[in-house]
């Protein structure tokens, strides 16, 4: 028996959502994806759901009318965006699903909170903690002993090495390092490509290599 999702956000993210969907249900029929919820889809993503079967259902407005009672999964970036997006579909009777790509690797007594998303190729080490709607995206790795908290996205091919803590709606761009025991203080962002060598404050953005 499979249990009804909707994808909140028909961007890119909620389209890579639905890659990881598929791929999950390759192996073994899980989720059936009723369809999108998106407040203002462009005319192109909703050209881009139609070609994989699906549709647009509507605003996030009507979301425990689409399929009451479903799972959701919020595939949008931005995490502030995604606390928010969370938030009313939690008040329209929505539960979070956690969806885990196949190919991921998660180490052993590592634990995933609802609503969060782990696509293809990421690797989870041991006594990791992850914290509601987290997204690690293609090809990131976190190592043992870390805490992300819950909204942080993890963008492609980004490294958290281990002993690591990640507050609350933390962004990490594509292909940032972070070496072992770095905290990264709430809803600070890490630019693409950095090297975060010495914590990172609440609220701040740092880029480079070193990061400053």
């Amino acid at each position: 028996m499979t249990l009804d999702l909707v994808i909140v956000g028909s961007g890119g993210f909620g389209r890579e959502a639905a890659d990881v969907v598929d791929a999950i249900n390759a192996v073994s029929p899980t989720w059936n994806v009723v369809g999108f919820v998106d407040d203002s889809p462009t005319e192109e993503n909703v050209a881009r759901v139609g070609r994989r079967g699906s549709q647009i259902l509507g605003p996030l407005s009507g979301i425990g009318d689409y399929a009451p009672g479903a799972h959701c999964v919020i595939g949008v970036g931005n995490p502030t965006t995604r606390q928010r997006l969370a938030a009313l579909a939690g008040e329209a009777g929505m539960v979070p699903a956690t969806l885990v790509h196949p190919t991921a690797v998660i180490g052993a007594n590592s634990m995933i909170a609802p609503g969060s998303v782990i696509c293809a190729f990421v690797a989870v080490g041991s006594d990791v903690t992850l914290g509601s709607h987290v997204h690690l995206d293609r090809g990131s790795h976190v190592g043992h002993d870390s805490v992300l908290e819950d909204f942080v996205t993890v963008h492609p091919a980004a490294v958290i090495s281990g002993s690591c803590h990640i507050g609350t709606g933390v962004e990490l761009g594509t292909n940032s390092t972070l070496i072992q025991e770095i905290r990264v203080g709430a809803h600070a962002t890490v630019g693409a490509a950095a090297c975060v060598v010495h914590d990172v404050p609440t609220n701040v953005t740092v880029k480079g290599v070193p990061a400053r």
